[in-house]
């Protein structure tokens, strides 16, 4: 598995010979003269994780990428939008997509819930290689390898963001969605997350836009 961090919720995750671009919002950057992808997957409609001003370039340039997306992110932007749901098996390549959840983390009450679709990378074996769970704390009821864990957000305390990591209990967990942090805040967050990551688990932070196997 190869991994590369563009910031904020955006990853290039390469596994089992296939290129998928996770997330390309609007907090990140480096992603826009990706080539060769094999798709595009979108958690939600908030545009930290669909830019609109920059995802029709991104499309152009990659013309045979398949488009994945939560079911009312696929219905807002129409077709070749794919929307992938909770329990949904998709096949690319040699590999296996599975989406689940279904809905974003509560952000107040009053506040209606979207959809978020949690994308799950593998093989029928083994379906839970890499996790991007978008804004959402789902579990998944399988082993984990890499896990892309929220770090900070809106809708989330550290606390949870904690209980998480140890609900997962992945084999590698990568920080995402700390855009909303300051730069020389960054490290409080991360030590903390590392510090309370569960025995077993790598707690690793990735270098931007520079691919690392895992």
């Amino acid at each position: 598995m190869r991994i590369a961090h563009f910031g904020h919720s955006c990853l290039l995750v390469e596994l089992h010979g296939t290129k998928i671009l996770f997330d390309p919002g609007t907090f990140s950057h480096g992603f826009e003269g990706l080539t060769g992808l094999d798709a595009i997957a979108v958690t939600h409609q908030h545009p930290d994780h669909i830019d609109p001003n920059r995802i029709d370039s991104l499309i152009e340039a990659n013309p045979g990428a398949r488009l994945l997306s939560d079911p009312q992110t696929a219905q807002q932007l129409g077709a070749p939008w794919e929307p992938v749901r909770a329990g949904n098996v998709l096949t690319l390549g040699d590999l296996q997509i599975t989406g689940g959840g279904g809905r974003h983390a509560v952000i107040h009450p009053e506040i209606p819930v979207i959809d978020n679709t949690v994308f799950q990378l593998g093989t029928p074996d083994d379906p839970a290689q890499l996790v991007h769970p978008g804004d959402s704390l789902w579990v998944p009821p399988v082993p984990v390898g890499v896990l892309a864990a929220p770090a900070a957000a809106p809708w989330m305390r550290i606390s949870e963001a904690v209980d998480y990591l140890r609900a997962v209990g992945p084999r590698v967990a990568l920080p995402i969605h700390f855009g909303i942090i300051q730069p020389e805040a960054q490290g409080i967050y991360f030590g903390r997350l590392t510090e309370m990551a569960p025995a077993g688990t790598e707690f690793r932070v990735l270098k931007p836009e520079d691919a690392t196997d895992l």
